[in-house]
């Protein structure tokens, strides 16, 4: 061990040796036993008179979540929340995007929608960029209380700084619209849902068809409406949306059916129209995600270079993804199973390409014996790229899946390039060709 290993190690032992190092741990065993009353018994040690211990972000955002977590049962616990966190802001404690969720956790609890969304709005304010998570609170809480317009306004803010609703947000809105009988609003909720969404859960499959059986829905339509434009903005959507809004009145037919396997609908015997995605945008969008990562990435050209001699892939692995799925560890056989699987998919010999930081490429797992002659086979496949430290992987595996114009198999969702790279529709169309969600069996 060098020296400098050496003193890291001494300082991290003194770190978690010192009161506040201590105070961590206990509340740290506090939040994964979901132990409120023995956190805010520690909380009131650490800020007494007679032995304080220096509080800082990390000690208040667990003792945050812990009172959120029992907000909505007990008002007892969401007014300790705002107690400890005016005790945070009074102390000069900068809060950060996890804090200021939390609060807007806690004011959502006591249906106090407002508050959840200027507590979002003060992030962005601050400069700190909200998440979609900072959002669900005012969303969810606007919604449950039934107002339409105040769920609408948080919407247009999640747009405006470039955060994309999923499923429960959109399900939220389209309930809220739905039983103020807002058409219009559903409209596009609807067809904002069939651009974002791969599939819908049950429960959201319930409220569309509840729309479609409202009276609201059968007054909805227009009466007459212009042929022409309902053409051509149907070739302008792709052949299936013509964005002129609800056409004609009457009762709708509603009802559940499957496709067969040529896409045919059993009910109505319409078939599903398959939209190509054109090379050109493919090429595109390509560009424009390494574009961004060059921009974040001083490794990232070197990514690219090695893409130029050992691509193209078939398919493309989230390791990380795969490997951490439902595990609190990474296990390397996971990756392993799913190689074997794209192999046998593509009938093809070649290995899809295994994205994966460097730091689970050489610590931990990665120096068991098996798990060792693993790596080394993938890579002498030339199959296995490990990004460097401090790189984030994603940018790697998104962008090697679209320039190879390859399968993905990864379970993650990728909010966080929607907001970057979503000027169009492309990259949801994008994410229905080519990514392939996971489930192992134990």
């Amino acid at each position: 061990m060098c020296i400098r290993d050496r003193n890291n190690d001494t300082r991290r032992r003194r770190a978690r040796n010192s009161p506040e190092g201590i105070l961590k741990g206990q509340l740290d065993r506090c939040s994964r036993e979901n132990d409120l009353p023995t956190a805010l018994r520690l909380y009131e040690a650490a800020i007494s008179p007679a032995s304080p211990v220096p509080l800082s972000v990390s000690h208040y955002n667990c003792l945050l979540y812990l009172c959120s977590n029992a907000a909505s049962s007990s008002p007892d616990a969401a007014q300790r929340g705002f107690d400890i966190f005016a005790r945070m802001e009074a102390d000069g404690v900068q809060p950060n995007e996890a804090t200021l969720t939390i609060v807007a956790r806690l004011a959502a609890a006591r249906r106090d929608p407002a508050m959840a969304f200027s507590i979002v709005r003060r992030m962005a304010t601050a400069g700190t960029a909200p998440h979609l998570r900072s959002y669900g609170p005012a969303v969810f809480a606007y919604c449950d209380a039934g107002d339409a317009d105040g769920a609408t306004e948080v919407e247009a803010h999640m747009d405006a700084s470039g955060v994309v609703p999923e499923e429960p947000e959109l399900a939220a809105l389209l309930r809220v619209n739905s039983a103020r009988g807002r058409a219009d609003q559903v409209y596009r909720l609807l067809h904002r849902a069939r651009v974002l969404l791969r599939q819908v859960g049950d429960a959201t499959a319930q409220l569309v068809e509840s729309w479609f059986a409202s009276d609201a829905a059968s007054e909805a339509g227009l009466d007459d409406w212009d042929a022409t434009k309902v053409k051509e903005g149907a070739c302008n959507g792709g052949g299936g949306w013509h964005g002129q809004g609800w056409l004609g009145k009457g009762q709708w037919s509603v009802g559940r059916s499957e496709m067969d396997k040529d896409g045919t609908c059993q009910r109505c015997g319409e078939r599903l129209v398959c939209i190509d995605i054109d090379p050109s945008e493919t090429q595109s969008f390509a560009e424009s995600v390494a574009q961004i990562a060059i921009k974040r990435d001083v490794n990232f050209r070197k990514f690219q270079e090695w893409l130029q001699r050992h691509g193209p892939f078939d398919a493309v692995i989230d390791a990380a993804n795969v490997g951490l799925y439902n595990r609190n560890g990474f296990i390397f056989a996971e990756v392993n199973r799913v190689v074997k699987s794209i192999q046998r998919i593509t009938k093809s010999e070649k290995l899809p390409l295994i994205i994966l930081h460097m730091n689970r490429a050489n610590d931990g797992p990665a120096k068991q014996p098996q798990n060792q002659k693993l790596l080394e086979s993938w890579q002498r496949a030339g199959a296995l790229y490990a990004t460097p430290p401090g790189s984030n992987d994603d940018w790697y595996w998104l962008y090697a899946a679209v320039r190879c114009r390859s399968l993905l198999v990864t379970n993650d969702e990728m909010r966080d390039h929607l907001f970057q790279l979503l000027g169009t529709s492309f990259f949801p169309r994008w994410k229905e060709k080519h990514q392939v969600c996971l489930s192992l069996q134990k």
